[in-house]
């Protein structure tokens, strides 16, 4: 008896419907991307650098230096890790109006109103010797005083916290207090011998 053939199956067009599918999925499904530290970077060096620098208000600077020795001297004076957050938050909001402190600027904020924005700005500087560890610390310490900050202001014109407002909200809020932390290029202290 002779075998019988067993017919083939035409696999083109469910080739072509796999393409199809793989294609509207990579079109279609977003993929989460980490996005980092949000910070201002230095702008290019220029010779009109030395004049801008001149005409900044050093009352609106907050001077934060990290060694190679992970030490931190904020406008000169050595502060441990865990102040950070606190002398961030007073320089930001200077609720007593200190003229050591920033300068407030009276802004129209839509769902606020008239708001007085710091012009303040902190100057973060590491060491390229400063351990990774430390300039994370120091970044959080920085950022949990812009967070706190937030939500005190969230909790007085909304009565909630900033991450449960609306979009709109959450916009006046980033108006009345922004992240103003600058970064400079990194320096190399262990070579000039200089500690802050």
């Amino acid at each position: 008896m002779a075998k019988r053939k067993t017919p083939g199956l035409n696999t083109g067009a469910m080739s072509d419907i796999s393409f199809l599918l793989l294609t509207f999925f990579l079109l279609t499904s977003s993929i989460n991307t980490e996005q980092g530290i949000p910070r201002k970077l230095p702008p290019p060096k220029t010779d009109d650098t030395e004049e801008i620098k001149a005409d900044i208000n050093k009352r609106n600077v907050l001077n934060v230096i990290v060694n190679f020795r992970d030490e931190i001297y904020v406008n000169g004076e050595v502060m441990m890790v865990s102040e950070l957050k606190d002398k961030a938050k007073i320089f930001f909001s200077n609720p007593t109006n200190d003229p050591s402190l920033p300068v407030k600027e009276n802004k129209l904020i839509d769902g606020i109103g008239d708001f007085p924005v710091s012009k303040g700005v902190v100057s973060l500087t590491n060491d390229q010797g400063t351990s990774y560890n430390m300039y994370v610390q120091v970044q959080n310490e920085l950022q949990r005083a812009v967070n706190e900050l937030r939500d005190e202001t969230a909790l007085q014109f909304f009565g909630k916290k900033f991450s449960t407002l609306d979009s709109a909200s959450q916009r006046a809020i980033t108006t009345a207090i922004p992240m103003s932390i600058s970064e400079a290029p990194p320096m190399d202290y262990s070579k000039t011998g200089a500690t802050n």
